[in-house]
């Protein structure tokens, strides 16, 4: 139970029902208990207050019936009795909450921090809603003490208020408050400092002298010093004190609001202190009652305050429709999406849970953070175990949530959101219908404007929707409209809480007053999610027979002056439907019982996909982007749609139109678990003795629905193959369970030279298909076919494409990097040609890695500034710290000192444990270990290695078996510079077991990375050669290097080529020149498995 006394008496349930208070006596008696705050009030001085001069013949008794009849209304366990009197059991009332957040204010302002000071003393201000104890008889000294308290608290706000600089925001105020009080010293004083620091000296002086003539005039008295003293200052010049500081902002997606915040002082301060106490708060209450709008203030709040270290994260889970999609929601919120990751030229894969729940695990647990997830109530069950699951597993995670329900998970503690009190609520009244209509004032008809705020509970939706309407309408009409429409509601389904029939009241109200053609295109925009532009509603919506296309925009611009629309009118206008107005919306559709609206939304949809995607790799790329970023929530909709009801080929174009746009953006988990519900509606296409494809020109997305059966086929194995390459690029680890080897094989098997799409996108990447089916030695011929064939029956775009892959792979091959040279260049060429800036920036990345390894460091350089600009242009942001940190490796050669900055800077801008730059925190804090441990600063060096180890589990780019016997290798490197060759000798062995452990297909890439760990290997067997003065070890390394230079070649980055050279150069000396040619040619024989058992035997010394 909850009391107000700041204002007329009231008392609400612990829910936020509000008590029925009946009687002038009763609340008289009410109020003088909640006055004493729990303790007890002597009977005979309850009859004084109750009664004041007029008390009844029998006092006690009156007085005992009296209590009784408030037991009854408020509970008879709240109101305790004995000897010493009567008192409240349950004393939380707006007094006690008042002169906590004042005494915290008073506390804070002491203790310099006048941001918190000001916010504490602002939401005490809040709880007055009238004049103190309004219900007493006599409100006498104890009234006039409470205001005193107001006036000073006040006082303390304002001062606040002028040391965070904000004189302009005060001075209205002071001024009205000194016209009231003329002899008030310190109120003149504070006006006066205002005036001052908001450069208005004059008037200061004016105000001063005021005061001066006041005083003197009526009391005879000159002013006091304070008020002396800050008039010399002003004669004198003196500067303002400076504004007190204000503490940044911590990290965290909350965005700032457009409107103001009106009321809810206490409410927000009980927000944050069961924060402060708990770690998971449910804010509940129905729709419109301001639930999200007071968690975002309270969110606010904590992140101004730095109260988490790691963040304030807003998940709106508004739009979510399917439960499933409630983890990745959350993922999406806090950033956290997939790379590919292109290491040393080699194709690498960037691991990827594909688990979302474990993942926000593995990204919340080490962290402190604070996490909004708002509008649970329609996915109620999977929102609670969520939050239950992140709660038990991530100690430092707090969990605000919004629902009309509670989530029922243990240790929950729930806030309701009350309406607002009287006067908030038509403070609220007054400015959104001053914006509503220009000069509104509640003062017209206050009684009115007083019954349209009661009859709507204080629900601020409620609220401003009526607002809306006063355009139209006076406030008495208002009023009695509202009035009838609630007491049908109330009077037909009680199933319904109170507050939500209320709020049905309130939107069926709006959509009484709409006409046939206007109630059909609202209840039909509810198939959108995200909103629509005019274009998408006239398709959707019109039907040429209810809702002609040509009178689209005049209902939608109808429909948003009876605010039941909201109109953005940027560069791309929208319109978009409130929550509530939308769930309402969609109830008629389902009533309407209207099926082909669904249908015309998917197709729409398909589609703008399928135009998208022939027209997004040519010079309106950045335009078709923008589209299908903006449009996802729709495209989400009406791929779920088509997959419920059955209609594979919708859903095939809709994934294919979007695999390029996910893979660009990094959407790569979403796209996976589309792909998978996709291919279980139809056959398995490459299962045995399915259908074999036949020649085709043209593609899935090339030709309109429906489509044949070959084109059909097709567009199944296309999807699987967009689907095989989202495991390709995400977790190795999952290669050898999933069947991906085999459906590798199947693919390069089905995909012969005689059909020409298997020389255009998206089947040339079956190319990867080869590195899966760990057919390595096949991937210079299959490379060199796609190129020869996407010539003949390729569209340029494709073989541009094919020829910028070729370029990464023969950067890694001996004898490769002239060719790559000529690819990476035509490959650019073509991409500017046709205005394909992705493929610019692929091409550009390609050319500065061959640039790299021939030396040429300031072209490759230049030339990943170059790929870095298009990158952030395209908003692939996943790729641009990858490029930074080898902008950084390739200007080392030139600027040691700029080129450690670069990386360094690279690795400061990725978001701590976000997966989207994996690659960058790898391959950067290798290179900064390498830099490290040549200037000889071997703890540096080591600790760069700790950082990536104890990440592991947050950064997964290769599998754990590789990703660990990396680290031991380099860490035995870093190891023997340092002096200690066992200790090197022993994490050399441990680094090549943890490599040859590696499962399934994930073995073909441990052996690639053979290759790339040479130098650094062999560097490491130098320095223990040398160290033990073994020429056994000298001799076993110089056959190493014989092999990476046929493997590798001389080539690499400025850090390989020197690690390399060094090597050669400490072999040499250590054998001899005949000997270490000997050696080198003897493994200057050997493949790559047979280098790979090689290096294997370093366990024999």
């Amino acid at each position: 139970m909850h009391y107000g006394i700041l204002g007329t008496t009231t008392a609400h349930h612990d829910d936020g029902t509000p008590v029925p208070l009946g009687g002038a006596r009763l609340r008289a008696l009410l109020t003088a208990l909640v006055l004493r705050q729990g303790r007890p009030v002597p009977a005979d001085l309850l009859v004084d207050e109750v009664w004041g001069a007029d008390p009844p013949q029998d006092s006690a008794a009156a007085l005992q019936t009296l209590v009784g009849r408030l037991r009854r209304t408020v509970g008879r366990e709240q109101i305790g009795s004995g000897p010493a009197g009567y008192w409240l059991t349950a004393a939380g009332s707006d007094l006690t909450s008042f002169q906590r957040l004042a005494a915290e204010g008073r506390r804070a302002a002491e203790q310099d921090d006048h941001a918190l000071a000001a916010e504490r003393l602002t939401a005490a201000l809040a709880l007055w809603r009238g004049p103190a104890l309004a219900d007493l008889p006599d409100r006498g000294g104890s009234a006039t003490r409470l205001e005193a308290e107001r006036d000073e608290t006040r006082r303390h706000r304002i001062t606040a208020e002028l040391a965070l600089g904000r004189a302009a925001e005060v001075t209205a105020e002071l001024a009205e408050l000194c016209e009231i009080r003329p002899l008030d010293e310190p109120l003149a004083a504070l006006l006066i400092r205002a005036l001052r620091d908001g450069g208005r000296t004059a008037e200061a002086l004016q105000r001063y002298e005021l005061t001066r003539r006041a005083l003197a005039d009526q009391l005879g008295a000159d002013p006091g010093e304070p008020l002396r003293a800050l008039h010399r200052d002003l004669l004198n010049g003196a500067e303002p004190a400076p504004a007190a500081p204000v503490r940044p902002r911590t990290a965290g997606n909350l965005r700032p609001r457009l409107t103001s915040f009106v009321g809810r002082g206490e409410d927000l301060a009980a927000v944050r202190a069961a924060l402060a106490t708990g770690r998971l708060t449910t804010l509940t209450g129905p729709g419109g009652s301001g639930k999200t709008r007071l968690s975002v203030e309270a969110a606010l709040a904590e992140q101004a305050d730095g109260s988490w270290p790691d963040g304030v994260w807003q998940v709106e889970l508004a739009s979510l429709d399917d439960p499933a999609a409630t983890p990745g929601a959350v993922l999406s919120a806090l950033g956290l999406r997939e790379i590919v990751l292109h290491t040393g030229g080699a194709v690498g894969e960037a691991a990827r849970v594909h688990d979302p729940v474990r993942r926000l695990v593995e990204h919340c647990a080490p962290r402190r953070m604070l996490l909004v997830l708002d509008n649970c109530e329609h996915l109620i069950q999977a929102a609670a175990e969520l939050a239950d699951q992140l709660l038990a597993e991530c100690p430092g995670l707090t969990v605000l949530a919004t629902s009309r329900e509670p989530l029922g998970v243990p240790g929950e503690a729930l806030l309701p959101v009350e309406p607002l009190p009287g006067e908030v609520a038509l403070r609220l009244l007054a400015e959104r219908g001053a914006a509503a209509r220009p000069g509104f004032d509640p003062a017209e008809d206050p009684a009115a404007c007083a019954e349209i705020c009661r009859r709507l509970d204080g629900l601020p939706l409620a609220i401003e929707l009526a607002a809306a309407r006063l355009r139209g309408l006076t406030p008495r009409q208002l009023a009695d409209r509202l009035d009838s429409r609630f007491a049908l509601l109330t009077a037909g389904s009680r199933t319904l809480l109170p507050r939500q029939q209320t709020l049905r009241a309130v939107v069926d109200w709006s959509w009484d007053l709409l006409d046939k053609r206007e109630r059909a295109i609202l209840r039909r925009l509810a198939v959108f999610a995200g909103g629509c532009t005019l274009e998408d509603a006239e398709q959707v919506c019109a039907d040429e027979a209810e809702v002609p296309r040509e009178e689209v925009a005049d209902l939608l611009l109808s429909l948003v002056d009876k605010s039941l629309l909201v109109a953005g009118l940027g560069a791309h206008p929208r319109y978009r439907m409130l929550e509530t107005i939308l769930e309402y919306a969609g109830e008629r559709l389902v009533e309407a019982d209207e099926p082909e609206v669904t249908l015309r939304h998917v197709r729409h949809y398909r589609e703008l996909v399928r135009t998208a995607e022939l027209r997004v790799h040519g010079p309106e790329q950045l335009y078709w982007l923008d589209v299908l970023e903006r449009e996802q929530g729709n495209i989400r909709a009406a791929l779920r749609r088509a997959i419920d009801r059955g209609e594979e080929q919708e859903a095939l174009v809709l994934a294919l139109g979007m695999s390029w746009f996910w893979q660009l953006r990094d959407y790569r988990s979403e796209a996976h678990a589309w792909y998978d519900e996709i291919v279980a509606l139809g056959p398995d296409v490459f299962a045995e003795g399915a259908r074999r494809p036949v020649p085709l020109t043209e593609g899935p997305l090339d030709v309109p629905l429906p489509m044949s059966e070959d084109m059909l086929d097709e567009a199944r194995r296309q999807v699987q193959l967009f689907r095989l390459v989202t495991i390709f690029t995400g977790n190795m680890e999952d290669l050898g369970g999933t069947g991906a080897v085999e459906l590798a094989r199947r693919v390069l098997a089905v995909y012969t030279p005689d059909l020409p799409q298997s020389y255009r996108f998206p089947v040339l990447m079956r190319v990867f298909a080869a590195f899966l089916a760990g057919q390595m030695d096949s991937m210079k011929a299959l490379l060199d076919d796609a190129v020869a064939g996407a010539r003949e029956h390729g569209r340029p775009g494709d073989l541009a494409f094919v020829l910028q892959i070729r370029a990464r792979m023969l950067n890694d091959w001996v004898g490769g990097l002239p060719q790559a040279t000529l690819d990476s260049a035509e490959a650019l060429e073509i991409f500017t040609r046709i205005g394909d800036k992705w493929g610019r920036s692929e091409a550009l990345a390609a050319q500065a890695e061959a640039m790299g390894n021939t030396g040429d460091a300031a072209g490759a350089a230049e030339t990943y500034r170059q790929s870095i600009r298009l990158a952030e242009e395209l908003g692939a942001h996943h790729e641009v710290p990858m490029l930074k940190v080898r902008l950084g490796e390739a200007v080392l050669q030139s600027d040691p000192e700029l080129g450690e900055a670069l990386v360094r800077g690279a690795l400061a801008e990725v978001a701590p444990g976000s997966q989207s730059a994996d690659g960058a925190q790898l391959f950067g804090n290798l290179v900064l270990c390498s830099v490290h441990a040549r200037r000889g600063e071997y703890p540096e060096a080591l600790s760069r290695l700790d950082h990536l180890m104890a990440s592991r589990q947050l950064l997964g780019p290769l599998v754990p078996e590789v990703f660990t016997g990396l680290l031991l290798c380099v860490r035995s490197w870093v190891v023997a510079r340092a002096g200690d060759p066992v200790q090197a000798m022993e994490l050399l062995r441990q680094g090549r077991r943890q490599m040859r452990q590696a499962p399934g297909a994930a073995g073909v890439f441990a052996e690639h990375m053979t290759v790339l760990l040479l130098p650094a290997f062999t560097g490491t067997l130098l320095i223990i050669a040398r160290l033990r003065d073994d020429l056994r070890i000298a001799r076993f390394s110089a056959v190493l290097l014989g092999a990476h230079d046929r493997l590798h070649g001389p080539r690499g980055t400025f850090i390989e080529r020197k690690e390399l050279l060094e090597a050669q150069q400490a072999a040499r000396e250590l054998l001899g020149e005949a000997e270490y040619l000997a050696a080198h040619a003897e493994g200057g024989c050997l493949g790559l498995a047979e280098t790979a058992a090689l290096m294997d035997e370093v366990e024999r010394f």
